[in-house]
């Protein structure tokens, strides 16, 4: 079967990947569509250290195929999403409803493919960038077959992240202003998070004056490209800061541009060694830097409520989707993504 592996080197799209059947508790679906993310270009770019071959991808959207022994909520034949969190669902975190805490759910890479024999490793618990994957069965969430797939493979990572951040990490509440560095894929998520919150006041800020049409679209209300900017819309500062593209400078700004008792929410990955500052004294009228892994969702409730909000017409997911891309086109997606010509390129097989 065709997918797309990462060797260390370079990525490649080949045609004679495999894998294994699904065991107990484990579910086997056939990808129709995956979202590339930033997180699988900084896999290729070093940024998030990774083992290698691997099959790449973890956005992805598709048909059940099979069930291992054990699996009742799904059945072959169902439309689902794929969540990265393969979490075990009874350690304290998960007991808690903080799956994205689960220590049996980060840096436990399986290798359910092979090629030629040799075992590749599995990204984020998911490798959507194959048309067939083996997922823990607490990763394929149900669907309804109205939404298309092309825009249900979105929900598993982009707008779980932008707009979880924005309604669980940050609880951004009625009458609340809020401003977003970044409006790539998640940033704009963020901003949809946002006005679904109910914000008054929703900031974008980029430099690409290209993406203000779609920031509006999504909920912005203002657009600018400076944090200068920023002050002279928020002199007081704003309650909530989120960085969506992953640089300490903007880090930094997110910081100093919170009003009293304003928390800045770090969504973007710089480097893993990466280091930021801010000065101390600022931080003592009650003002927050939070980390946030994958919007603090919890999948199997929250993409379900993201479905329902689709199809009421309140969250956005058709927009998001800026070009489709047969999978042999991976190079051409990967292009577009680094040159900010699109939100989300969605693979398709």
């Amino acid at each position: 079967m065709r997918g797309v592996i990462f060797d260390g080197k370079q990525p490649s799209v080949v045609d004679d990947l495999e894998v294994r059947d699904p065991g107990p508790g484990e579910v086997l679906v056939r990808i129709h569509a995956a979202g590339l993310c930033h997180s699988d270009l900084s896999v290729i770019d070093g940024v998030i250290p990774f083992p290698v071959p691997v099959v790449l991808g973890h956005e992805g959207a598709g048909v059940v195929e099979a069930t291992g022994a054990g699996v009742s909520h799904v059945a072959p034949g169902d439309h689902v999403a794929l969540s990265t969190l393969a979490n075990c669902g009874t350690c304290p975190d998960c007991d808690r409803g903080r799956p994205t805490m689960c220590r049996k759910a980060i840096g436990r890479p399986g290798r359910p493919f092979s090629r030629e024999g040799e075992p590749l490793f599995n990204f984020a618990s998911n490798s959507a960038f194959a048309e067939r994957t083996v997922v823990k069965a607490v990763q394929a969430v149900p669907l309804p077959e109205s939404i298309p797939l092309t825009s249900a493979a979105l929900i598993g990572c982009g707008v779980l992240t932008g707009v979880g951040a924005a309604l669980n990490r940050a609880r951004v509440d009625r009458g609340d202003t809020v401003v977003v560095i970044g409006t790539g894929g998640i940033g704009l998520n963020v901003l949809q998070g946002a006005r679904i919150a109910g914000a008054s006041r929703i900031v974008a800020v980029d430099t690409n004056p290209a993406k203000e049409e779609p920031a509006r679209l999504f909920g912005a209300t203002e657009f600018v490209d400076t944090a200068e900017a920023v002050r002279a819309l928020l002199p007081a500062g704003a309650d909530h800061v989120f960085e969506c593209v992953g640089h300490v400078g903007l880090i930094r700004q997110a910081v100093d541009l919170l009003d009293r008792h304003g928390q800045a929410v770090l969504l973007g990955v710089p480097p893993a060694d990466a280091e930021a500052s801010f000065r101390v004294s600022s931080m003592y009228l009650d003002k927050s830097i939070l980390g946030c892994r994958y919007g603090s969702s919890r999948p199997q409730r929250d993409i379900a409520l993201y479905a329902d909000l689709y199809r009421q017409g309140r969250l956005l997911l058709d927009e998001l989707v800026t070009r489709t891309y047969p999978v042999e086109d991976f190079a051409v997606a990967v292009e577009d993504a680094r040159g900010g010509r699109v939100a989300r390129g969605v693979l398709t097989f």
